[in-house]
């Protein structure tokens, strides 16, 4: 499947889960629906036929609240039936909330923002002390960005030139309850994480092209930023760039209209 089918394929998964489930956030799936999709279709090396396989890269989806567009992904790579993405919630069902270790495929259990990234790190010191090649991608949101752990760990990736980390910000400009400019002005967000020592790259993040060509680069010396330029609700026109997507899921006139507009595939 070329990876602007999957993404597609990933949205539509969003949407049918958060309208089965009531499950919310799935604004903050579909702005990083693209992330995702050139992450698993074509830039990581996974292995769904044994997800714990040493050789493996890493993938923390740090704003676990997200966890339906990995959860669309590692369903549409075959780590696990397609039928589980549609039991979200459920009880005795495989798929929580927010993202949960016990899910193939899934390296952390994340939703406490900000708490990604130090582990990725640690991740990625343990890969090259053992002089291992397998890389490690952190996804994050600008909201969770005012967390400080995130900057403790910025700061102790870029002084160990972790060239294996790559920290991908998806930079939708909401986050809860308001816009990221009224609560933290991210204007100099690149400035911050090269201040800390990283490389940074920003891209419009649901460019596939862009995407792949930061996604794959490796520094060598420092770790990577992707400062990906998203927009919430990406997708489906009524959701873009309202934060009340954050709370809601789409029911009767919301849900069919979601559903039209994507298997249009005018995006």
């Amino acid at each position: 499947m070329v990876t602007e089918e999957f993404a597609r394929q990933i949205r539509r998964d969003v949407v049918e889960m958060a309208h089965r489930s009531g499950i919310s956030h799935i604004g903050s799936a579909l702005s990083a629906a693209d992330i995702i999709a050139v992450l698993y279709n074509e830039v990581m090396r996974i292995c769904p036929d044994d997800p714990m396989n040493s050789l493996r890269d890493r993938f923390i989806l740090s704003k676990g609240h997200a966890s339906m567009a990995l959860y669309a992904a590692l369903a549409g790579k075959g780590y696990f039936p397609r039928e589980e993405l549609y039991r979200q919630g459920e009880n005795g069902g495989m798929l929580s909330g927010h993202v949960a270790h016990g899910v193939p495929g899934t390296e952390l259990s994340t939703g406490s923002l900000g708490m990604g990234l130090s582990v990725g790190a640690g991740m990625a010191t343990a890969i090259k002390r053992d002089g291992g090649r397998q890389r490690v991608f952190v996804v994050l949101g600008d909201g969770e960005c005012a967390e400080g752990a995130v900057w403790e760990a910025a700061l102790f990736s870029g002084h160990n030139c972790l060239s294996n980390l790559t920290a991908v910000v998806d930079h939708n400009k909401l986050q809860a309850n308001d816009e990221c400019e009224n609560v933290i002005s991210w204007k100099n967000m690149a400035e911050l994480w090269r201040s800390c020592g990283w490389h940074v790259l920003e891209v419009n993040g649901h460019s596939i092209p862009a995407l792949r060509e930061a996604l794959s680069f490796r520094h060598g010396v420092k770790p990577v930023c992707v400062v990906a330029h998203t927009v919430k609700g990406k997708g489906v026109s009524f959701m873009e760039g309202q934060k009340v997507w954050h709370h809601l899921s789409p029911q009767g006139e919301d849900y069919a209209n979601a559903v039209a507009e994507l298997e249009a595939g005018n995006i």
